[in-house]
């Protein structure tokens, strides 16, 4: 059901739907068109992509951490274009048994890239033979079993693996310390969205003015994903709405008839809220207390809803449970005043 729900919202930043060709064409091919936002992470990125095709090697293995819809996949597509290798991208919960990964490191060829989206949840009986393809390219792949039971030595061409999770503090140690470049990506401000947004609407034909792309960008919760859903929402609005441009006054007829408000929220964020508010009087209230006020999963709160809400100082968490701000009762125009924190954590800044 957490599943669900998060492909439901028009303001996620899952990937679901988001394959269509349209979307594809969105995405920067080169370092050189990646030049919005994660600054040091590209002037690190091109150091070490340089310096590998100079002494003509292999690229040392990569890690990417950050949140849902900032890039780690596109990331790891510019990688492959600009070491010139072969892309394969995998996921970690589809690689279910230890002969999918040995069938896969088998048919790479000296260059190749391997991305594995959402790394940290490996089976560990498959992460385990990662440790020594990774650090020596090769497999000790066992057959049979019992007094039957051999090792196959099995050599692998050098390659470059390309993780990315959200969760990096989810990975083993041993696999974490066989990365070589770690890097961790941040939500976008709004000026970054802006230009990642005209952009877009550059490659798609759309007509878009400045404060049009003011308006969609202060509504994309700092996410490019979330930033290119939005305007081809808003595209198609005005198109059937107006004459197809998208000024200011259009984009923000289109958002409030999409239900993404001012500060990117949607219906389900505004609903949490406002249980949290009428409900349980501001809080302290529990993950699975709300959960069941508002009959949604409890990993759905966690995972989708609050990260968001808990970054823009709406919620905060105390050691007795959610609490909303006094920023959270003037957005909904709610009278009155939150409860104060009790406890550890009631004088830590919002933010």
């Amino acid at each position: 059901m957490a599943d669900e729900s998060a492909r439901r919202r028009l303001v996620g930043a899952d990937a679901e739907g988001d394959d269509t060709a349209s979307m594809v064409a969105l995405r920067p091919q080169t370092l050189a068109e990646y030049d919005v936002g994660q600054r040091r992470l590209i002037d690190g990125l091109r150091v070490s992509i340089t310096a590998a095709r100079q002494r003509g090697d292999v690229l040392d293995h990569v890690l990417l951490d950050g949140p849902p819809g900032l890039g780690k996949t596109t990331l790891a597509h510019i990688i492959a274009n600009e070491m010139g290798g072969e892309f394969q991208m995998h996921s970690g919960p589809a690689l279910e048994r230890a002969s999918d990964l040995v069938g896969i490191l088998t048919n790479l060829d000296r260059g190749d890239i391997m991305f594995i989206d959402e790394i940290h949840r490996l089976p560990r009986v498959v992460e385990e033979y990662l440790y020594s393809a990774m650090e020596d390219f090769r497999i000790d792949f066992v057959v049979d079993s019992g007094p039957y039971a051999k090792t196959i030595p099995l050599e692998l061409a050098p390659f470059t693996l390309v993780g990315a999770t959200t969760r990096a503090g989810l990975l083993t140690p041993p696999l974490r310390n066989r990365f070589g470049i770690f890097h961790h990506l941040d939500f976008y401000t709004p000026e970054q969205l802006e230009k990642i947004v005209q952009r877009s609407a550059l490659i798609l034909g759309v007509e878009l003015q400045p404060e049009g792309a003011r308006q969609i960008a202060c509504r994309s919760r700092g996410t490019a994903r979330v930033v290119n859903r939005l305007l081809r929402r808003v595209r198609d609005y005005a198109q059937i709405m107006g004459d197809g441009r998208i000024t200011g006054e259009m984009a923000c007829e289109a958002l409030e008839a999409l239900g993404v408000d001012e500060q990117g929220l949607d219906d389900l964020d505004r609903k949490y809220l406002r249980a949290l508010i009428d409900y349980y009087g501001g809080g302290p209230a529990g993950a699975n207390a709300l959960a069941a006020t508002l009959n949604e999963e409890t990993d759905t709160l966690e995972d989708v809803v609050e990260p968001y809400l808990l970054k823009i100082g709406f919620v905060i968490r105390t050691p007795r449970g959610r609490m909303a701000t006094v920023r959270s009762y003037e957005h909904l125009g709610i009278a009155g005043k939150p409860p104060e924190p009790q406890g550890p954590q009631a004088n830590l800044p919002l933010q």
